[in-house]
């Protein structure tokens, strides 16, 4: 499009209803070095209060392709944002203003515990659910929102590359794939499809992490994954704000560009809906959409129950959700119920739950129940929606879920904590400052979280353990299960767990037993000491006996010891590989190990 002439301009002017005296001068003196569609978004930005941007625009022929750059981000701002700039702004200054004012954003609701499942690790309740939602995981895509590095961990890459657990080294990214190829292949076995679904695989990158995501996919095939099944999507980044006026912030380093920050989770529900895919999967009959966090190594030992539960109870937005001690800094879901009948079902922070119960006639505000927990269940940033009425409220609001109707059927599914939440998300020093008997959410604690879960699951099939033990690594002090860790092809369900073990097993405190295939049954085992099995699909393999090595033990490092890598300084400790017993079936077969 050619830029305007000086004659153009003023008719353009008197088009767009704008008085030059009122716009900054120095951008009236360039405008006729705009696209007709640049003076809009110039109007625009005028008439949003940012004027300040052009103040220090010299005249024309000096950088005239920088400040036509600056309108080609712009542009870009402007399409990213359901609304554009001016919702972005206006929503920015409302909240900017209610914030300033100190005003209550839940003013005329009242709180009350909303309907849901709480679900018992292991009892029939929960193996029935599971079977359920290992039979609807076909009609599933899963979306992974993954658009932050690992800085704030004390690691330089992304956070989806870090190793869930050190024992096998497995990535959180190959764990997340390797889980859903897992529920992919067992969904279609469980319904008798003749057809095999593929599972649609979504990741939500950002400038920071996409090129990096792809790398790690790309150098490792994708874990076993169709490269057509993943699908990245790049989060845009927004504005930043200077002021309480909601003024635009200019780059520091560059006049002619406004800085920008990621959006974090609040635009993810809008890309998702206009990239086109989820009409695409509605189209190709898929019922769900499963939203999850970049670092937790626990949730996928709860989705399938989870998942059982929306299908069976019907809901269209289910928060996955663990216990919650009263007053713990962990948000709470909860119902709010408008004095004009408008009622939603979100998270609200630990912070603001208990002054908000105390106004609307709870006294003791959020106090525990007999249960020994509050009645507001945890929020850990899990979702699983309902397709359809997910894609008709983005069609009608692009917001999401705070705009459902009351007759949306909104629930929760409470998990045991042990199985379902260790999210790695602080550094060692930020850790080691937490106050004793919370959880450190550090990547000690998640690895630690990993093989606690594994032999508490492997405890209710009926295996032996010795109780944990107590060590402090980078100044935190964690229980030391067995470092007992399988694939998910091993054991996706507990009934898949309990069919794979027989006899009496039992395993030491300091064993460490990794299973890297699908047929390998546990018989009368007994292990002190190192156990890896490796094994293709076709091989069958029994492992029993008494096995006995030096193992492998823990050796404590400090996380500032730059002579080891930032992923074992996190930590606090390596894994110093002494002895073990190790066995690889290559071929496929019916083998048995037994010393």
């Amino acid at each position: 499009m050619a830029s305007a002439t000086a004659d153009s301009v003023a008719k353009v002017l008197s088009d767009l209803n704008i008085n030059a005296a009122d716009w900054p001068p120095k951008l009236v003196k360039n405008l006729h070095l705009l696209h007709l569609d640049q003076i809009e978004l110039a109007k625009m930005l005028v008439d949003l209060g940012q004027s300040h941007l052009f103040q220090h625009w010299p005249d024309p022929g000096v950088e005239d392709e920088q400040k036509k750059a600056f309108f080609a981000q712009v542009s870009k701002l402007n399409s990213s944002y359901p609304g554009g700039l001016t919702s972005y702004v206006k929503n920015a200054r409302e909240l900017l203003a209610d914030s300033k004012e100190g005003k209550n954003p839940y003013d005329g609701f009242t709180p009350s515990v909303p309907t849901g499942e709480v679900l018992s690790f292991g009892d029939d309740n929960f193996i029935k659910f599971e079977e359920a939602g290992v039979k609807e995981a076909q009609n599933a895509a899963f979306v992974l929102v993954a658009g932050g590095l690992g800085e704030r961990l004390g690691y330089n890459g992304i956070k989806v590359a870090l190793p869930a657990e050190t024992t096998t080294g497995t990535c959180f990214l190959q764990l997340y794939i390797e889980s859903i190829l897992a529920l992919q292949e067992a969904s279609s076995r469980l319904s008798q499809a003749t057809c095999r679904k593929e599972i649609p695989f979504v990741i939500m990158t950002s400038d920071d992490t996409h090129a990096r995501t792809l790398n790690l996919l790309e150098s490792n095939f994708y874990f076993g994954m169709k490269p057509a099944q993943v699908k990245l999507l790049k989060q845009e980044k927004v504005a930043c704000l200077d002021d309480n006026d909601a003024r635009l912030a200019l780059d520091p380093h560059d006049k002619y560009r406004i800085q920008t920050k990621p959006h974090g989770h609040g635009d993810v529900h809008s890309l998702l809906y206009s990239s086109g895919l989820l009409n695409v999967w509605r189209d190709a009959g898929l019922r769900w959409v499963l939203f999850f966090q970049d670092t937790n190594g626990l949730l996928f030992k709860a989705i399938p129950a989870s998942l059982g539960v929306s299908a069976i109870k019907h809901y269209h937005v289910n928060s996955l959700a663990v216990q919650r001690k009263a007053k713990e800094a962990i948000g709470g879901i909860t119902r709010l119920t408008h004095s004009d009948g408008r009622s939603m079902v979100i998270n609200v922070e630990y912070n603001q739950l208990d002054p908000l119960l105390r106004v609307t006639g709870h006294p003791d505000g959020d106090a525990n129940c007999e249960t020994g927990y509050s009645p507001f269940p945890g929020n850990i940033n899990q979702l699983i929606l309902e397709l359809g009425p997910y894609i008709e409220e983005l069609t009608k609001t692009g917001d999401y879920p705070k705009t459902l109707p009351p007759s949306a059927r909104v629930g929760f599914t409470v998990i045991d904590t042990w199985l379902a939440y260790a999210p790695v998300k602080n550094n060692p020093e930020d850790a080691a400052k937490v106050p004793k008997g919370n959880p450190y959410h550090s990547a000690t604690y998640g690895e630690m979280a990993i093989y606690r879960a594994n032999s508490c699951i492997l405890q209710k099939a009926g295996v032996q353990l010795e109780d944990p033990v107590k060590q402090v690594f980078n100044g935190q002090e964690v229980e030391v299960w067995p470092r007992i860790t399988w694939k998910p092809i091993w054991g996706l369900t507990f009934a898949d767990i309990k069919s794979n073990v027989c006899g009496s097993c039992s395993i030491s405190q300091r064993s460490t037993l990794a299973l890297k295939g699908r047929n390998i049954l546990l018989e009368n085992l007994s292990l002190d000491g190192a156990l890896i099995i490796n094994s293709v699909d076709g091989a069958k393999v029994k492992v029993g006996g008494s096995i006995q090595n030096k193992g492998w033990i823990l050796d404590n490092i400090d996380y500032k010891d730059n002579a080891f890598p930032e992923e074992l300084r996190t930590r606090g400790f390596r894994i110093n590989k002494i002895e073990q017993l190790e066995e690889t079936y290559s071929e496929p077969g019916e083998f048995s190990l037994k010393p």
